[in-house]
């Protein structure tokens, strides 16, 4: 069956943690890597629009009541996710898919959203850099991985924030079909180009 990876969408979303997982699978599907493959927003409230932390305006292809079924369900961060943590509808449906879906994954802040539906329970984790005590303070079943931008375990991956989110996209895009899949990807969004920061410092010069 094709692949369908759905990342969830709400207002104040930061924006490279849903754009990161688009653009990697949206390039693997142009590359004709993952045939048929579709990516889906999928809106928290019922609305068909959300704007991101930054300003973006994002339109959505459904709904958590819609109950889309998944291959890969991304779920990202933003600055406060108090409320989204005790969104019942929300922690049903990221419930569902670590049950059915072939990989759950967060992004930054987006952890937390795991650990509130308890899905992280007995099982390595991170979350934004500098989060992490916070996670295992929240949530003591967590065994929480510190400085490490990403981290696997079976089914369930996790990562760090920002262009981080790019990495964990192309690691559960490496587990659908290969490495050297990922790979192609990885360096024809330029990625492999970004440099260190001292040669962005020698840029700038």
């Amino acid at each position: 069956m094709p692949h369908t990876i759905g990342i969830i969408a709400f207002d104040d979303v930061l924006t490279s943690e849903v754009i990161a997982p688009v653009e990697v699978f949206a390039n693997a599907i142009e590359r004709g890597l993952l045939p048929d493959a579709r990516v889906l927003l999928i809106g928290v409230e019922p609305q068909m629009q959300v704007r991101t932390a930054e300003g973006i305006r994002l339109a959505v292809d459904c709904t958590v009541a819609d109950a889309p079924d998944l291959t890969v369900l991304i779920v990202p961060g933003a600055n406060d996710v108090d409320a989204l943590m005790q969104h019942a509808a929300l922690n049903a449906f990221i419930r569902k898919h670590a049950d059915a879906a072939e990989y759950v994954a967060s992004v930054c802040a987006g952890a937390f959203l795991l650990g509130s539906a308890g899905v992280l329970d007995g099982k390595q984790a991170t979350t934004w850099f500098g989060g992490e005590s916070s996670l295992q303070a929240q949530f003591p079943q967590i065994n929480v991985v510190f400085d490490a931008p990403v981290v696997s375990d079976q089914r369930v991956i996790t990562a760090n924030g920002g262009l981080v989110a790019y990495r964990a996209a192309l690691v559960l895009l490496a587990r659908l079909t290969s490495a050297d899949a990922a790979e192609q990807v990885y360096r024809g969004l330029g990625i492999n180009r970004l440099g260190t920061w001292a040669a962005i410092v020698e840029s700038i010069a």
